[in-house]
C-alpha cells in the first residue's frame, strides 16, 4: 500500500515537473523576439535584420531534436531532463553577459540546443505517466502555452527594470534551480528500454502509415509556421498595429494578454476530446484557425487583437491533438525519435517564419505577412480534412471487421450448443 502511494507520489510530482518545462521551454524560446525591439536601437540595425538573429535558436532547437529524441529512447528520459533544466540556464548565462552580435547568436543557438529536449523526451514521459489523458495533455499543452504567453511581457519588464541583459539573467537563475531541484525529487523510474511496447494503441496498415505520416508532415510543416509567425512577430505588431510607438512594456503586456486569453481555449479542447472523436475536433480547429487567420489580415487596433487571439488560441489546440493523435498511433519504443522528427520539422516551420517576417514585413509590413500566413492557414486545414476522412475509413473498416468477428464468434457458439442438445437427445 505504501509503496503505491509512493509511486502516485513520484508520478504527480514528475507531471508537475514536466508542466514547468514545458512553460519554461516555450518562454525562452522567446525572450529574444521581445528583447531585439529594444535591441535594434542600440546596435542601429533594423527590425528585419535584427529578428533574424533568432534564426540559430530555432536551427539548433530543431537539428538537435532528432538526437535528443533518440537518446530519449535509448538512454534515461529522466536524466535527458535534467540536462534540458541545467544546459538551458546555462545558455542564458551565456546570452546574458554576451559581449557582441556574434557570441550573442552562439548563445542563442545553445537555447535551442538544450530546448530542443523537452519534446521528444518530455512529451513521451508524460504521454507515459498520464496514461495519455486528454486533460492532461491539455493542461500541459496549457502550460507551455504560458510559458509562450507570459515570455514578451515578462521580458518586456525585465528590460524595463534590469536592462536587455537581465531578460536572459533571471530566468537562467530560475533553470540552475530547477534542475538541482528535479534531480534531488524524481528518482529514475522510467521503463528499461527493453520493457517499452513496440506496438502502438491503435495499429495501421503499412498503406494508413504512409498516409497518416505523410498528412502529418503537410500538418506540422503548415501548422507550426503559422504559429510561430505569430507568436514570434506578436510583440511588433501589437507595436505597429495597435498605437504608434508604443512602450515596449505595453507591447509587451498586450502580447502576453493576447497569448494567455488563447491559451485558455486549449482547456476546451482536452474537454472536447473526451466527448467526440480526436479528427473531428481537430478539422472544427483548423477552421477556426484559417477564418481567422484570414480575418487578420484586414482587421485593425483592438480588433486585430481579438482576431489574434483566436487565431493563437485555434493553434494551441491543433498541437494538443496533434500530441493525441501521436499517442494512438505510435508505440512508446520509439515515440521519442517520432517526436524528434516532429519537432525537426518545426524548425524547419520555425526558420520558414522567421525568413517570411524579415523578407515580407521588408515589403509590406504585417498586411503581406499575415496574408501569406492565411494562405498557410488553409493548407492546415485541408490536410487535416483530408486525415480526419482517412481515420473515419479506417475505423469504418474496423468496426466491420470487429463486428464480423463477434457475428462469426456468435454463430460459433450457437452451434456448439444445438450440437450439444443433438447429443443429448
Amino acid at each position: 500500500m505504501r509503496s503505491s502511494v509512493a509511486e502516485e507520489a513520484v508520478r504527480r510530482r514528475s507531471i508537475g515537473f514536466l508542466n514547468v518545462a514545458h512553460a519554461l521551454d516555450h518562454y525562452v524560446l522567446l525572450i529574444y523576439p521581445t528583447v531585439v525591439i529594444g535591441l535594434d536601437t542600440i546596435y542601429r540595425r533594423s527590425y528585419s535584420e535584427m529578428i533574424a538573429l533568432s534564426t540559430a535558436t530555432f536551427v539548433a532547437f530543431g537539428i538537435f531534436s532528432l538526437p535528443a529524441g533518440w537518446l530519449g529512447d535509448r538512454w534515461s528520459r529522466r536524466n535527458m531532463m535534467a540536462l534540458f533544466f541545467g544546459g538551458c540556464g546555462i545558455s542564458l548565462f551565456g546570452a546574458a553577459f554576451a559581449p557582441n552580435l556574434p557570441a550573442l547568436a552562439i548563445a542563442l543557438f545553445a537555447v535551442g540546443m538544450f530546448a530542443s529536449i523537452y519534446h521528444p523526451v518530455g512529451m513521451p514521459m508524460l504521454i507515459e505517466a498520464s496514461y495519455a489523458r486528454g486533460r492532461s495533455l491539455a493542461f500541459n499543452g496549457l502550460c507551455g502555452n504560458f510559458g509562450v504567453s507570459l515570455a514578451p511581457g515578462i521580458s518586456a519588464l525585465l528590460v524595463t527594470l534590469l536592462g536587455w541583459r537581465g531578460a536572459f539573467l533571471v530566468p537562467a537563475i530560475i533553470c540552475i534551480g530547477l534542475a538541482g531541484s528535479y534531480l534531488r525529487l524524481t528518482p529514475d523510474v522510467s521503463p528499461h528500454v527493453k520493457s517499452r511496447k513496440s506496438v502502438p494503441v491503435v495499429p495501421l496498415t503499412p498503406r494508413f502509415t504512409l498516409i497518416f505520416y505523410v498528412l502529418f508532415v503537410v500538418m506540422i510543416l503548415s501548422g507550426s509556421t503559422t504559429f510561430h509567425l505569430l507568436t514570434i512577430a506578436l510583440p511588433k505588431i501589437a507595436d505597429e498595429r495597435l498605437a504608434q510607438h508604443v512602450p515596449l512594456v505595453l507591447a509587451g503586456a498586450v502580447t502576453t494578454l493576447v497569448l494567455l486569453c488563447a491559451g485558455l481555449g486549449q482547456l476546451c479542447v482536452g474537454r472536447l476530446v473526451e466527448r467526440f472523436s480526436a479528427h473531428a475536433v481537430f478539422v472544427a480547429i483548423t477552421l477556426l484557425g484559417f477564418l481567422s487567420n484570414a480575418l487578420a489580415v484586414y482587421a485593425d487596433g483592438i480588433a486585430l487583437m481579438f482576431v489574434l487571439t483566436v487565431a493563437v488560441g485555434a493553434n494551441y489546440g491543433q498541437v494538443t491533438l496533434n500530441d493525441l493523435m501521436l499517442a494512438r498511433y505510435t508505440a512508446d519504443a520509439w515515440r521519442g525519435r517520432i517526436y524528434a522528427a516532429r519537432y525537426f520539422l518545426v524548425f524547419i516551420s520555425a526558420t520558414m517564419a522567421i525568413g517570411m517576417i524579415s523578407v515580407l514585413h521588408s515589403r509590406g509590413g504585417f498586411h503581406l505577412v499575415l496574408a501569406a500566413n492565411a494562405v498557410i492557414a488553409s493548407v492546415m486545414f485541408a490536410a487535416t480534412s483530408i486525415l480526419a476522412g482517412t481515420i473515419g475509413i479506417l475505423d469504418a473498416r474496423r468496426t466491420t471487421v470487429d463486428s464480423g468477428e463477434e457475428l462469426a464468434q456468435g454463430r460459433k457458439e450457437r452451434r456448439q450448443k444445438m450440437e450439444g442438445l443433438a447429443h443429448l437427445h
